[in-house]
This record gives C-alpha cells, structure tokens and sequence, in this order.
C-alpha cells in the first residue's frame, strides 16, 4: 500500500490597506529567516487598495508552534506599522484542486451593470463551475472583464452563459483556457459594416440613385433571406453605366469602425496576420488592405470597360462558401491551423467563415448570426476584439506610448 502524500501545514497570509511602494517588500523581509516557503501569491489593487495573499509553510514545522507563533506576531507588528490589516488562517495543503475544464470568460457592458455581473456569476456556480479569478481588461470606453473558470465544460458553459448575457445586455465570450490564446493567429474580417461603417455597394448605388432599391435588397440577403450570388448581381446590374471614376471618390467617403486601426496595429506587433474577405468589391478592398496594413484580401471584381462599370461581375463570385475557403486557404499559407483563426463578420454571408473559425465573432450583426456565432460583440469598438485575446487596454496604450502614439485620457 503506498503511503499517503504529506500534506504540510500552511498559512494564509492575507494584508489589506492603501496601496504604497515597498509593502510587498517589507512583509516579505519580515520573513527572511524563517524557514518558510512560498506555495502560492496572488495580489490585486483596487483603487490603490490593495488586497495581498500569500501561501506559505509554517516555520520551523508541524513540530515547532512557538515558531509559527513567532512569524505570526511578526507579521502583526509589520502588518501595524504599514497601517494595514492582516489576517492568517492556519491549515494544510498547498493549494485547492481546480476542477477539469478551464475557461476564460469574458464580459463586455457599456456599462457593465451589477446585475449583469450577478446573473453570470449565478448562472456559473450553477452548472458547478467556479471563478478562480478576476482580472480587470478595460474600464473605457467600455467595461471589460475576464473570468478564469475551472469546472465547467466550456462548451457546455458557452451555450448555457449566452442567453443570460442577452437578457442582461451585455457582451459575453468563453474560450477554453489554452497555449492558443497566446500564440500567433490569423484574423479574418468582413469588410462592409464590420471593418468599415457602411455599405460600399449602397455608396455606389447612390451615385446611380438607386440606393435605396440595392439597401433594401442588402438588408435581406444579410438576414438570410435571399441568396448571396443572385442578390448581389441583381444589385451590380443597377451599378451599369457609373464611371469607375465613381469607385475613388466612395473610397474617400469610407469611414474605418472605430478600433479597427488599434486592433490591426496592436496584433500586428504580436505577430498576428489580417485578412479580409468581403462580398464587395476588390477595387475598393485591396486599397483598404494596403492602407491599413492587412496581409490578405480576397473579394469580388467589378468588370469595367473603357472607364465604365458595365454591372457585371469578373469570375467567381465570394460568397458565404467562398468566405470559408478564403478563410482555409489564408491560414493554409500563414502555417496556421484552423483553430488558431479568429472571423469577425455581421451578415449571414459570413456564417461558414464564423463557423469554420477558431473563434467566430458576431460584430453588431444581424439576430441570425449572433445566434449561430461562438460569441457577439455589441458595442462599436472593434478593438474591443483585443480584450478576448487576453489582451487589457492598459498594455495596448503602452505599446503605444512606446511607439509615440498618443492615447486621449480616459473619462474620470
């Protein structure tokens, strides 16, 4: 029979108080000397409140009290002179054990309501899962906020999360807890009302005064409602006679979502590797992947002859298929594998790719999509993307600081 394993006495050192240079210094120097070992340390800061845990063996060992009796009244003292508050729990064991399943969960209000935050907490500890901690990613323009939870499938918890972030309004993604999250991925966007605000086609379809005939068929076939290939020449045909001249002055006229150039810039200094995909139009997209700094770029190219769009189309058409295979074939040439890809798209063009995605991102889209999507994102900041990568506002505008980059100052 083999023996059971040593459980060693421990305590739990938690200090509380302001916040100063040199606190976690000086209680640790209290210790020099001791004996002891430090099994586990967590610390936090609050509005320069600080919250300090500390694990540790007991001095001198199950045998000796008097020692642990010693460190404790040390702890006190130097607890006092700090003008902090101490506690220390006595017990055994190093730490406890997290249940299987490990999963980030994040939650995105503009506000991010208290009800909100109790509905998802709730509804976590129902299905068995716990929060093991919280860290803070942004808190403008919009709230951020990830959960580490183990013991619940992430799966199970994603399908059972959803409907209580809808109900309270807010934003909520689950990620299964991996390497993945902080490696190199690819980003594949839509282009028309996720990487820029609009549609290009409607822009277009203005100039010929048939905007409002090509939105309303834009608005059904992003619903779902009518098939991709068959509304999109429908609505290229009324574009017939416009001089391509037309497609420089809409490029002008394109407003980029706000965050898209944060995000690009700050993933691109991780290494990450943009695409876009698009049911527009080449002519317009590939200046964009330039200006912006976009690696790939894929989507359909208006025929223009002698200057004139002739409303017909060159080649095969990108449509919801055509997304997903760009999406396959991007990754194929970046060395990346399918579960390392992020999609971001609002239409139901973009199902195949969202659902071919590592990650696939409902961004202000359509009710048919967010339901079919891994996660929805709501709010008209498309860098907020970042924070599901693990990634906090705090780090994002240092990096650019360091590059120069000038950051407004946040709401008081």
């Amino acid at each position: 029979m083999s023996a059971t394993p040593h459980r060693p006495e421990t305590l739990l050192v938690t200090l509380t108080g302001q916040d100063r240079p040199g606190v976690t210094a000086t209680l640790f120097g209290a210790m020099v000397g001791s004996g002891v070992e430090v099994l586990d340390i967590e610390q936090i800061i609050l509005r320069q409140r600080l919250i300090l845990g500390v694990l540790l063996t007991t001095p001198g060992g199950p045998g000796d009290p008097a020692a642990t009796d010693d460190l404790v009244a040390t702890l006190e003292r130097v607890a006092a002179e700090l003008g902090m508050s101490i506690e220390v729990q006595r017990g055994t064991g190093d730490n406890f054990t997290r249940g299987e399943g490990r999963s980030h969960v994040t939650l995105i209000g503009q506000p991010l309501a208290a009800s909100a935050m109790a509905a998802v907490a709730g509804r976590i500890a129902e299905i068995g899962g716990n929060i093991d901690r919280i860290e803070r990613m942004a808190r403008y323009p919009v709230t951020a906020i990830d959960l580490h939870v183990s013991g619940a499938d992430p799966d199970d918890l994603r399908a059972r999360l959803a409907p209580t972030a809808a109900e309270n309004g807010v934003d909520l993604a689950v990620q299964p807890a991996s390497l993945l999250r902080r490696g190199m991925r690819l980003i594949v966007m839509d282009v028309d009302s996720t990487l820029i605000q609009g549609e290009v086609i409607e822009m277009l379809a203005a100039h010929a005064g048939v905007e409002p005939q090509v939105a309303e068929i834009t608005e059904r076939a992003m619903r779902g409602e009518l098939d991709f290939e068959a509304s999109l020449r429908e609505r290229v045909r009324m574009l017939a006679g416009l001089p391509a001249s037309v497609l420089d002055e809409v490029y002008d006229q394109i407003v980029v979502t706000p965050g898209a150039r944060t995000m690009v810039r700050t993933l691109r200094r991780l290494g990450y590797r943009f695409a876009i995909v698009s049911g527009g139009f080449s002519q317009i997209t590939d200046r964009l992947a330039a200006d912006l700094g976009i690696h790939f770029a894929r989507a359909n190219e208006l025929e223009i002859v002698d200057g004139v769009i002739t409303g017909a189309i060159v080649g095969e058409v990108v449509d919801r298929a055509g997304k997903a295979r760009a999406l396959r074939e991007f990754a194929e040439a970046v060395g990346v594998s399918q579960a390392a890809t992020v999609a971001i798209g609002d239409g139901a063009n973009d199902l195949d790719m969202l659902n071919a995605a590592g990650l696939g991102i409902a961004y202000n889209a359509r009710p048919v999509v967010q339901a079919a999507a891994d996660t929805a994102v709501n709010v008209p900041y498309l860098d907020t993307i970042v924070y599901l990568l693990g990634i906090s506002r705090e780090e994002v505008e240092a990096a650019d600081a360091e590059a120069g980059i000038v950051t407004p100052a946040p709401p008081i």
